[in-house]
């Protein structure tokens, strides 16, 4: 006897589930794992890379497919293309319990690796390994938020950091070259933004060695840039201001 395999069941094995509900109606793509965070990044571009079939499905597990009604009905569409890319985009990502504390430990790891590389004690300027922020987070109970990019999260536990040891972002070391007509009128607008000045050379322009926080660069790379009409610059001599060797507690 052969066996009937309904036309509108797909099979599939291995794939990473992405669910958005619409219209009343639950929808699911498969894409390939670790394909989803690529695309949602920007990373993949290629929308063939990420998905396992151009399918819509109402239940990915047991392959069945969504219909075209339903889809137009809550896309306001029936291209399969246009729909996989809004469900990619807001869509959940479905996995199970050890996946996901897989990827919370790896982001925790992450955030920890950020603070680490970005950071240093102010007393000694010696930087924090990766195992000793690993140790301060858990000791501030830090939770990661798997829908933020890990970037803004160590921004976030370097502030939280603050409150219980000594930690600051390394500095940046920078040389300002100011025309001498608005050298003095622009050193008062950049004092609030310098931390520690080194080294100050007046002759035909002023030339400041200075220590900042890497936050302010921005904002003073802009404001010498306007004030002097591109006269003057900033230059960066040094990313991180850091003594060798790691700090030990």
């Amino acid at each position: 006897m052969s066996i009937f395999t309904p036309t509108n069941q797909i099979r599939l094995t291995n794939v990473a589930v992405v669910r958005m509900k619409k219209g009343g109606k639950r929808f699911e793509i498969a894409c390939y794992k670790n394909k989803v965070m690529s695309w949602r990044t920007g990373a993949e571009k290629d929308l063939d890379e990420v998905l396992q079939t151009n399918s819509v499905f109402i239940n990915v597990s047991k392959g069945q497919t969504a219909k075209k009604e339903d889809l137009n009905r809550a896309f306001g569409t029936d291209d399969l293309t246009e729909i996989c890319k809004q469900i990619l985009a807001k869509g959940e990502l479905q996995v199970s319990d050890k996946e996901r504390q897989s990827q919370l430990e790896t982001m925790f790891r992450d955030i920890a690796t950020i603070v680490a590389d970005k950071c240093v004690n102010p007393d000694t300027k010696r930087p924090y390994t990766v195992n000793l922020i690993e140790r301060a987070m858990k000791d501030i109970h830090y939770s990661v938020k798997p829908n933020k990019n890990t970037k803004q999260q160590a921004l976030e536990v370097i502030r939280q950091l603050k409150e219980s040891m000594q930690i600051q972002r390394a500095h940046m070391r920078l040389r300002l070259r100011l025309p001498a007509k608005e050298a003095k009128r622009l050193k008062e607008k950049l004092k609030p933004l310098l931390e520690v000045v080194e080294s100050e050379d007046f002759d035909d322009e002023l030339e400041m060695v200075c220590l900042v926080d890497p936050g302010c660069f921005r904002e003073m790379d802009e404001l010498v840039r306007c004030e002097t009409k591109g006269r003057g610059f900033v230059e960066v001599l040094s990313l991180k201001d850091v003594e060798e060797g790691d700090e030990k507690l």
